[in-house]
C-alpha cells in the first residue's frame, strides 16, 4: 500500500505540473488584463508538441538528442524523493536534500551540454549563463534549508517536514530568513521574472530559452514538461518545509485525500504571489543576478546564523 502511494504521488508530480503552470499563466493574465487561456493550454501544448516530428540537426550528436529524456528522467527523480501529499513513504530513505540538489544539478549539467552541443551562438551564451546562475543559486538553496534540517537535526526532507509539523505552530526568525532565502532561489532556478523571462526570445534576455531553441517535437514537450515539473517541485518544498500543516502523516484515504486538497490550495496560492510579483517587478540586467542571489544567500545565511544564537543556544 505504501508503495502505491508513493508511485501515485509521484505521477501527481508529473500530471499536475501542467496545471500549475496553466494556472500561473492564467492570474498573470487577468492581472495584465489580458485574455487567459485555458487552464489546460499547456496539456494541449505538450500533446500538440509530442505529436510533432523533431527536427535534429545535421551536425548534432547523439548528445543533444538524449539530453531531453535524460532532463525529463532526473526531474522526475527529483520528484521522488520531495513529500507531497504524505511523510513516512518508502521513498522517504532517500528524500535527502543532497539528492534533491544532485538531481537538479544532474538535469542542468546535461541542458548545458545540449545548448553547446550545436555549436550556436545563443545556446553557448544560454549554457554560460545558467552555468553561472546555478554556481550562486545551489549555495543559497543549500543554506535555506540547512536551516530546516539543523532544526530537525536530519538532512532528510520526509523526517524534517514531520518534525515541524510534531512541533505545532512555533515563530522562528530563522525560519522566515530561509523563507525568503528559498523563495528568492526558486525564482532564479526555475527562470522567472526578475531573473529570466519564460516567454521571451530576445537574444539580450533569454537564458534557459537560448539553450533550448534547436529543440522542437517531443524533444521540447520533454524539456517543457521537466521546467513545469520543477517550478512545482519548489513550489511544494516552499509550502510543505514551511508550511507543513495538512500533509498525511497516515495513509488513511481521508488523510490522503485532505493532503491532496491542502497542497493544491497552497500552491495555488503561492502562484498567485508570484503572478503578482512578476506583473510588478521587471526583469533585471544579467549583471545584477550576482547581487539578487548575494542576497539570497545572505538571508539564507541569517537564518542559519539565527537558529545558532536563538534556538541552539537555549
Amino acid at each position: 500500500m505504501s508503495w502505491l502511494i508513493a508511485i501515485l504521488q509521484t505521477l501527481l508530480f508529473v500530471a499536475l505540473a501542467p496545471l500549475l503552470a496553466g494556472w500561473l499563466k492564467w492570474c498573470k493574465c487577468c492581472l495584465q488584463n489580458r485574455k487567459a487561456p485555458s487552464l489546460f493550454q499547456p496539456y494541449r501544448d505538450l500533446i500538440k508538441l509530442t505529436k510533432k516530428q523533431p527536427v535534429v540537426a545535421g551536425h548534432a550528436s547523439w548528445l543533444f538528442t538524449i539530453a531531453p529524456y535524460i532532463i525529463f528522467s532526473a526531474t522526475v527523480l527529483a520528484a521522488t524523493v520531495v513529500p507531497l501529499i504524505a511523510v513516512d513513504l518508502p521513498t522517504s530513505a532517500s528524500a535527502d536534500v543532497i539528492v534533491m540538489v544532485g538531481f537538479f544539478a544532474f538535469a542542468r549539467f546535461f541542458l548545458a551540454l545540449a545548448g553547446l552541443d550545436i555549436g550556436t551562438a545563443f545556446g553557448g551564451m544560454g549554457s554560460s549563463r545558467e552555468m553561472t546562475i546555478s554556481s550562486l543559486a545551489e549555495p543559497a538553496m543549500l543554506m535555506a534549508i540547512f536551516t530546516l534540517t539543523m532544526t530537525a537535526s536530519t538532512t532528510n526532507l520526509s523526517v524534517a517536514i514531520s518534525h515541524v509539523l510534531n512541533e505545532g505552530l512555533v515563530l522562528r526568525p530563522s525560519f522566515v530568513f530561509a523563507l525568503f532565502a528559498l523563495m528568492l532561489v526558486a525564482i532564479a532556478e526555475t527562470g522567472r521574472v526578475p531573473v529570466d523571462n519564460p516567454v521571451t526570445h530576445l537574444e539580450l534576455t533569454m537564458i534557459h530559452e537560448a539553450m533550448i531553441l534547436e529543440y522542437s517535437g517531443r524533444h521540447l514537450a520533454l524539456i517543457e514538461w521537466a521546467s513545469q515539473l520543477k517550478l512545482m517541485l519548489y513550489g511544494v518544498l516552499v509550502a510543505n518545509i514551511f508550511f507543513p500543516w495538512g500533509i498525511a502523516e497516515t495513509f488513511s484515504l481521508q488523510t490522503l485525500g485532505l493532503g491532496l486538497l491542502v497542497i493544491l490550495g497552497k500552491l495555488a496560492v503561492l502562484a498567485i504571489f508570484l503572478a503578482v510579483s512578476e506583473t510588478l517587478v521587471a526583469k533585471m540586467r544579467m549583471f545584477r543576478v550576482q547581487e539578487y542571489l548575494g542576497f539570497a544567500y545572505l538571508l539564507g545565511l541569517l537564518g542559519m546564523l539565527s537558529h545558532i544564537i536563538l534556538e541552539t543556544s537555549r
